[in-house]
């Protein structure tokens, strides 16, 4: 069955303020939702809300390396809407450390790559998971990223991290159906500044060795998980891979 409309679902997106996520707002409210983007900045995140299509959204403070902030934010959400129905986990940082450099790659920059792309994820979920429950039909996508299939990504960790969160699309499609689906979407690179340091030539660069002959816009990564939410609706515990096929190279 495919769903044109989300009219009457709440979507939350973590990380809301940032290309992927904003994206991913705008196109969930295009076709009706409710949307809640968050943020680390208040100011930045009602901001963000003002871009939206009109409609009931919401702006809203949380730090996805901080478990009692998304605690309260799901607290939030219950008392403004009195229901969640997606949510989409798109928070996340990283630093580009050649693989060979060992000691770049210190416990303190290891632990905060966890926090943030996989604990915080994980968090998020479990804060979320009553409401998504209550109505039968949730859906969690985390965004991902091929590195945790290539082995090659800005960092050894970083790409350990995002394996991590395709085992958890796994695990959690299992452990959380039927009520709730939990999906990853998998991008290769993104025109969005997400690694610091990457610029035009990086880009072309990359393009010039993608099969589709271009890097992913944010838009390409929005457009999947509006796919999750309406089109894929047998779809649990899986990866969606949308990367202009450069994984394959």
């Amino acid at each position: 069955m495919t769903i044109s409309s989300l009219s009457g679902k709440v979507a939350v997106i973590i990380g809301g303020t940032g290309g992927i996520g904003l994206a991913a707002g705008r196109a969930l409210a295009d076709i009706g939702a409710s949307v809640v983007l968050t943020g680390r900045d208040m100011e930045r995140a009602s901001s963000a809300v003002a871009t939206l299509p009109a409609g009931n959204h919401l702006a809203a403070r949380a730090q996805v390396g901080n478990s009692a902030t998304l605690r309260q934010l799901a607290d939030e959400i219950h008392h403004h809407y009195g229901r969640a129905d997606i949510l989409v986990n798109t928070s996340g940082f990283t630093r580009a450390i050649p693989h060979a450099d060992l000691e770049a790659l210190d416990d303190a920059l290891i632990d905060e790559l966890f926090a943030i792309n996989w604990r915080g994820q994980f968090a998020a979920i479990r804060a979320f998971a009553p409401l998504l429950r209550a109505n039968g039909d949730g859906l969690i996508v985390n965004v991902g990223s091929i590195a945790g299939r290539t082995g090659q990504g800005s960092n050894v960790a970083y790409c350990a991290v995002k394996a991590g969160l395709d085992v958890m699309a796994m695990s959690l499609g299992c452990a959380l159906a039927p009520a709730i689906r939990v999906l990853n979407v998998s991008p290769g690179v993104v025109d969005t500044g997400f690694v610091p340091g990457r610029d035009s030539t990086f880009n072309d660069r990359a393009a010039s060795t993608t099969p589709l002959r271009r890097i992913g816009q944010a838009q390409d990564v929005a457009d999947a998980i509006v796919a999750c939410a309406t089109s894929l609706r047998f779809a649990t515990g899986t990866t969606i891979v949308v990367d202009g096929g450069r994984q394959l190279g």
